[in-house]
């Protein structure tokens, strides 16, 4: 199932990490963050087989299709469109395959976005023309121990020039969403660390709104 065009650019996007958080009660998380407002999954496992991975995208493709979700898959082109996926994510080394990826996926309902972590990403994210740009890390993550945060006034000003929508990504919560304003965001911990994940999902959801009136 394919998300209808004004969802093409998530605002709450889970992405995955069956490194830290796998196994059934990985499934039941996702499940209650998808009913809590999740509105696209991102496939990113790239410690995984073939085999391993399209298993694990096909079931996360049924729960998103009757959430109404996206579901994106990173970087293999050829796992997305195994399972009909409604997007692909490209990692910043490979930017300048937007356009090889889109034709692949030979669907013009499909996105593919890209990951960014400077300005010069996001110029070269423009120029290839992705349909949106993660950019990250906002704040301190436990994805990626040590590398230097941007900050929130670091990310503003990189947003706020960038020529194409942007995402947040990198230990975003509840309590720092709204400082972001009028952005969307992605996370891992905040929703898969979570103790009650459907309740978290639901709160980041009202900070985005809040967000983004705030901004206007």
């Amino acid at each position: 199932m394919l998300a209808s065009a004004p969802n093409r650019v998530p605002q709450l996007t889970l992405i995955t990490d069956t490194t830290r958080f796998s196994g059934e009660s990985f499934f039941s998380a996702v499940q209650q963050a998808l009913l809590g407002g999740v509105d696209a999954v991102l496939v990113r496992e790239k410690q995984l087989t073939s085999a391993k991975l399209l298993a694990l995208a096909s079931r996360l493709r049924q729960m998103t299709h009757d959430a109404h979700a996206r579901l994106i898959i990173h970087s293999q082109a050829d796992i997305a469109c195994a399972v009909d996926a409604d997007g692909v994510h490209l990692a910043s080394a490979d930017i300048s395959a937007v356009a090889s990826v889109r034709q692949w996926l030979a669907d013009a309902n499909k996105t593919v976005s890209v990951s960014c972590h400077n300005e010069y990403e996001l110029i070269q994210a423009s120029e290839f023309d992705a349909d949106y740009a993660m950019l990250s890390p906002v704040f301190a993550t436990a994805s990626h121990p040590g590398t230097v945060p941007l900050g929130l006034e670091g990310f503003r000003v990189l947003a706020s020039a960038a020529t194409l929508p942007v995402i947040a990504l990198g230990g975003i919560d509840a309590g720092n969403y709204e400082s972001l304003q009028a952005t969307n965001v992605a996370v891992i911990s905040a929703i898969l660390g979570a103790d009650d994940p459907g309740s978290v999902a639901q709160r980041l959801r009202v900070a985005g709104k809040n967000s983004r009136e705030n901004a206007d």
